[in-house]
């Protein structure tokens, strides 16, 4: 399956999150998701995120010195981008409980014609579109 089109959605909420452990410039910031298990991601991908949400507020930079030769532009989270993340992380905690929901419901359908979906000792009864 291409995940593409779901990280679309949740990409800005990601990179806000790591930005929010600790300054950081953009090749290590892309370096950092691909550790985290984001293996395909490139640059292209995460530095145009990087300056839309600078553009809104949500990030600031500064030139800081590198050990390793010029400055780099190092990332920080703004208060913007720390009120778009606690809204961030309520959206995500409820949708992937509704998703959890529905990729863990059994169907089971009973012989008076009703149909029970449920896991364990939840269950949510369907019959004549009333539910229980």
């Amino acid at each position: 399956m291409n995940n593409s089109q779901m990280l679309k959605g949740i990409l800005s909420g990601v990179v806000l999150h790591v930005i929010a452990e600790g300054p950081i410039y953009g090749y290590e910031l892309v370096t950092r998701l691909r550790k985290l298990g984001f293996t395909d991601i490139t640059g292209g991908t995460v530095y145009p995120i990087v300056q839309k949400m600078e553009k809104a507020g949500q990030l600031t930079s500064k030139q800081l010195p590198s050990p390793d030769g010029p400055n780099r532009k190092y990332l920080f989270v703004s208060p913007a981008g720390e009120a778009f993340l606690a809204e961030f992380d309520q959206e995500w905690t409820a949708l992937t409980s509704i998703v959890n929901n529905i990729i863990n419901v059994t169907v089971i359908t009973t012989t008076s014609g009703g149909i029970h979906y449920g896991k364990s000792k939840r269950c949510i009864y369907f019959k004549n579109q009333s539910i229980d």
